[in-house]
C-alpha cells in the first residue's frame, strides 16, 4: 500500500481540483442514497399500518446548543408529522404518491451526483497516463548511451505500451472506485449506526476477516505479474530483432528457427498470463461468498434482536438496514478488488520506475563555465571504461583549431569510443578533456555538443520530410538555408528531382534513398547546423564508389577552415590529414603525418600493407 500511496503522490496530487469535485459528488451521492432509500421506512408503516404513534411539530431553535445536537431526531419527528397530515387529509394513496415523488428526485439527484464524479475522474485518469508517458520519453531522451547498451530496445518499448496501458487499465481505472468506495462505506456505516449500533457493530468485526482472507488471495498476483510484463518485453525484443534483422533471416533461411524462438516465449508468456488471470477471477466469486455469509449473519443477528420484546430496532428499520448493508456490501467488494487489482498495476509501474529512476551521471555543474573552440581540444590522460577493463587508456592528444585529425586502427581498438567522449556521450573515470582550457564537464552538455556536428557510418535518419531531416536540431531554418546546405552537401539535385522536393517523405530511417543519398543528408543536416568540430565516425566506409566520391566531394566541403577529427578503415580516406594517429587496445601507439608513419614502419605501415594487399 506503501508503494500505492506514493504513486499518488506522485502522478495524482496534481490534479487536486478535480480530486476534491469528485470526492465531493461522491459524498453527496452517498448521501442522497441513504435519504431515498429512507423512504422504505414510512411506505412500509403506511402498507403495514404498522406505526400508530400521534406525532406533534417541533420548532427548531437556532439559537439552541440541543436543537443542534438533536436535529437528526427534530428532522425526521417533523417529517413523520408532515406525513401523518397527509394521511390525514388526503388518505394513504397520496401519501404513497408523494413519499414516490420524493424517491425519484432524490434518485436523480443521486445520479446526477454520480455522473459528475465520474466527469471529474476522467480528467485524473487521462492526464496521469499522459504525465508517465512524458516522463518517462523525457527520461529516454535524457540518459547517457551507456544506460541503452544494458537494455534491450523491445524491452524499453514494452514498458511504454504495455507496461503503461497496465497502469490504465488497472490502477488508473480503479482510482474512481478507491476514492467513491471509502466514501460510501463511512456514509452506509454512519446511517447503520444510527439505526442499529449493536448489528454495526457486529459487521464491523466481520468486514476485517474477509478482507483479510481476499489479501491473502491476491498475494502472489504481484509477482506473477511482474513476471508476465518481464516475459512481455523480452517477446517485444524478439519481435523488435525480427523487424530490423528480416534480411539476414531469410538470407539464412532461419525463418523457422526465429518462429519457433518466438512460440517458445509467447507460450511461456501465455502459461504466466494464465496463473495471473485466474487468481484476478478468483477474487469475485470468493467476495460473492463471503457477502453472502455476511448477510445470513446479519439476518440471524439482527431477527434475534427484533424478537427480544426490549429491542429497539422494529422490523421496517431492519428492513431498512439491510437495505443499507446490502449497498455497503457492493463498495466492499469492489475495494477488494481494487486493493487486488491495483498489485497488478504496481507490478508495472515498478518496471516503468526502472527507467524513470535510472540516475543520469551526465550532468550539467552548478556553476557551468562558458566554452567555446578557438585554440585547441585537448585530452589528458583520458581513461575509460565501460565495466571493468579499460577502453581507453592514458590518452593524451592536442587537435589545435582548424586542423584535421585522423584515428585509424583495428576494429575494438577504441576509436569510436575515444570520439564519443568528446560530446560527453559517455564520461570519463580519469584525466581531463579540455577545450580551450575548460574541461567540458564544467560547462553545460547542451553547449558541448553544440559545438559539434556528426556524421555517422550509418546515417541516422527519420520519418521526415527532406526539409525537417536537414533542419533536424537548428531553430527557425528558412527554405534558402536548408536548400544552401543541401547543394554543398551535393544533394540538391535528387531531392528537387524528388515527388514533392524538399516535402516528400523520406521512410523509415530514410528506406526511400539509397545508402549515398542518406550520408549526403546527413551531412547536409552537419552544413546546416555549421559548427566548429566536425566529426566523422567512418562516414564513406559502407558506399559504392560512385557514392563515395559524391560523399568524399561533400565532405571535404563541410571540413574547410574546421577542426575535424575523422575515423576511417580506408586509409586512401586520410592522407591529407594534418595529424593522423594509431589507436591500439585503447592507446594512442603512433602519431605523425601519412608519409612519417610509413617511414616509421610500424602499426600504420602494416594497415597499408594490408590494405594494398
Amino acid at each position: 500500500m506503501k508503494d500505492f500511496i506514493r504513486l499518488l503522490r506522485r502522478f495524482v496530487l496534481p490534479y487536486k481540483k478535480y480530486i476534491g469535485l469528485n470526492i465531493l459528488m461522491n459524498i453527496v451521492s452517498a448521501l442522497l442514497n441513504l435519504i431515498s432509500f429512507f423512504m422504505i421506512i414510512p411506505v412500509l408503516q403506511i402498507l403495514f399500518k404498522i406505526d400508530q404513534t400521534q406525532y406533534t411539530y417541533m420548532p427548531f431553535d437556532f439559537s439552541s446548543f440541543d436543537s443542534w445536537k438533536n436535529m437528526s431526531d427534530v428532522c425526521v419527528n417533523n417529517f413523520y408529522w408532515y406525513l401523518s397530515r397527509i394521511l390525514e387529509t388526503n388518505g394513504s394513496t397520496s401519501a404513497l404518491l408523494i413519499l414516490g415523488l420524493f424517491l425519484v428526485i432524490t434518485t436523480v439527484l443521486r445520479t446526477g451526483a454520480m455522473y459528475l464524479s465520474f466527469y471529474f475522474m476522467i480528467p485524473i485518469r487521462s492526464g496521469v497516463v499522459r504525465d508517465i508517458r512524458n516522463q518517462i520519453n523525457d527520461k529516454i531522451i535524457s540518459l547517457p548511451l551507456a544506460f541503452f547498451s544494458e537494455e534491450r530496445k523491445g524491452d524499453i518499448l514494452a514498458r511504454i505500451s504495455g507496461d503503461i496501458n497496465e497502469i490504465e487499465a488497472s490502477i488508473m481505472s480503479s482510482l474512481d472506485l478507491l476514492f467513491k468506495n471509502p466514501i460510501l462505506i463511512i456514509i452506509y456505516v454512519a446511517g447503520m449506526l444510527i439505526v442499529s449500533w449493536q448489528l454495526t457493530l457486529f459487521v464491523v468485526f466481520m468486514l476485517p476477516l474477509a478482507g483479510f482472507i481476499m489479501g491473502q488471495i491476491g498475494r502472489n498476483l504481484k509477482k506473477n505479474s511482474a513476471l508476465g510484463q518481464q516475459q512481455w518485453g523480452v517477446l517485444m525484443s524478439q519481435v523488435e530483432e525480427t523487424l530490423s534483422g528480416l534480411r539476414i533471416i531469410k538470407a539464412f533461411n532461419a525463418e523457422g528457427k526465429i518462429a519457433q524462438r518466438f512460440r517458445e516465449t509467447n507460450n511461456l508468456f501465455r502459461t504466466t498470463t494464465n496463473r495471473v488471470f485466474r487468481r484476478q477471477q478468483l477474487a469475485h466469486p470468493v467476495s460473492e461468498l463471503l457477502g453472502t455469509i455476511a448477510v445470513a449473519l446479519v439476518l440471524w443477528y439482527g431477527g434475534s434482536l427484533i424478537l427480544n420484546e426490549n429491542s429497539s430496532i422494529d422490523g421496517a428499520s431492519f428492513i431498512y438496514y439491510l437495505t443499507i448493508f446490502y449497498l455497503l456490501i457492493n463498495p466492499a467488494k469492489e475495494l477488494s478488488k481494487t486493493a487486488y487489482t491495483i498489485q497488478k498495476g504496481l507490478a508495472s509501474m515498478e518496471r516503468v520506475d526502472k527507467i524513470l529512476k535510472a540516475e543520469n551521471p551526465i550532468l550539467d555543474p552548478e556553476h557551468p563555465r562558458p566554452i567555446g573552440l578557438n585554440d585547441k581540444i585537448e585530452y589528458r590522460n583520458v581513461r575509460f571504461k565501460y565495466s571493468e577493463t579499460w577502453i581507453i587508456n592514458g590518452v593524451n592528444l592536442e587537435i589545435p583549431r582548424g586542423k584535421t585529425l585522423a584515428l585509424v586502427g583495428q576494429s575494438g581498438s577504441g576509436k569510436s569510443t575515444l570520439v564519443d567522449l568528446l560530446p560527453r556521450f559517455y564520461d570519463i573515470q580519469e584525466g581531463n578533456i579540455l577545450i580551450d582550457g575548460v574541461d567540458i564537464r564544467e560547462a553545460k552538455v547542451q553547449d558541448v555538443r553544440s559545438l559539434m556536428g556528426i556524421v555517422n557510418q550509418e546515417a541516422i535518419l527519420f520519418n521526415d520530410t527532406f526539409f525537417n531531416n536537414i533542419a533536424f536540431g537548428v531553430k527557425h531554418a528558412t527554405q534558402k538555408e536548408v536548400e544552401e546546405a543541401a547543394k554543398v552537401a551535393n544533394a540538391h539535385d535528387f531531392i528537387i528531382q524528388s515527388e514533392n522536393g524538399y516535402d516528400t517523405n523520406i521512410g523509415d530511417r530514410g528506406c526511400k534513398l539509397s545508402g549515398g543519398q542518406r550520408q549526403r543528408i546527413s551531412i547536409a543536416r552537419a552544413v546546416l547546423k555549421n559548427p566548429p568540430v566536425l566529426i566523422l565516425d567512418e562516414a564513406t566506409s559502407a558506399l559504392d564508389a560512385e557514392s563515395e566520391r559524391l560523399v568524399q566531394d561533400a565532405l571535404e566541403k563541410l571540413m574547410l577552415n574546421r577542426t575535424t577529427i575523422v575515423i576511417a578503415h580506408r586509409l586512401s580516406t586520410i592522407r591529407k590529414a594534418d595529424l593522423i594517429c594509431v589507436v591500439h587496445e585503447g592507446k594512442i601507439v603512433e602519431k605523425g603525418r601519412h608519409d612519417e608513419l610509413l617511414a616509421l614502419n610500424g602499426y600504420y605501415s602494416k594497415l597499408c600493407e594490408m590494405q594494398s594487399f
